[in-house]
């Protein structure tokens, strides 16, 4: 008889929290889940099939809130002012769930290329950022290209922030400012400023 209150969105949630904790990659088991839940292994498979599938809506919930979060930072700005928004936000949701970012980073073309859900989600998590270039006159394929600049700038810097990749006593914030700036001079085709 399954736990009481347990159901996929507290398994998932459940999830969630122990990627943030351990990581996302191997080490995230349905024994390990199981374990932090105070469950035996054979209950979560009530909830979920398995691990793919566990991966699948850690995606989807990860997905999902760093668009809240894009979203949030992009409502009512534009032009620079958006950008800078949207790159502190996803360097913050790097920083704040870790595990969960971690399992939005592999995309699911890679595994389930014909899951709707997984593509939507992705989808909802471009149009903030779409919107905010196209109020700086990129569209289309120019707004991919600074779509994709974009998030390697804040992946980049985040990620290795996370892991302690910065260890000289300067301030990271500042030069996070100062690599955004030099990607917002790249866009608008200005010589780098604002250093």
């Amino acid at each position: 008889m399954p736990r009481a209150g347990l159901n996929r969105a507290a398994v998932v949630e459940a999830a969630a929290t122990l990627v943030d904790e351990e990581g996302a990659g191997e080490e995230l088991s349905l024994a390990r889940l199981a374990e932090h839940l105070g469950v035996r292994k054979p209950s979560l498979y009530n909830h979920v099939s398995g691990i793919g599938d566990l991966r699948r809506e850690l995606a989807l919930a990860g997905l999902r809130e760093l668009g809240r979060s894009l979203s949030r930072a992009a409502l009512g700005r534009g032009g620079e002012e958006g950008l800078f928004a949207l790159a502190e936000a996803y360097r913050s949701f790097v920083k704040e769930r870790p595990g969960l970012y971690e399992a939005t980073v592999r995309s699911y073309r890679l595994y389930a290329p014909n899951d709707p859900g997984l593509g939507a989600a992705e989808g909802e998590t471009l149009e903030p950022v779409l919107a905010v270039l196209d109020s700086l006159g990129l569209r289309e394929e120019e707004a991919i290209h600074a779509a994709r600049g974009l998030r390697s700038v804040a992946h980049g810097f985040a990620t290795l922030e996370k892991a302690g990749g910065f260890g000289m006593d300067v301030d990271q914030d500042e030069s996070f400012r100062r690599l955004v700036c030099a990607f917002v001079d790249g866009l608008s085709g200005r010589p780098p400023s604002g250093i």
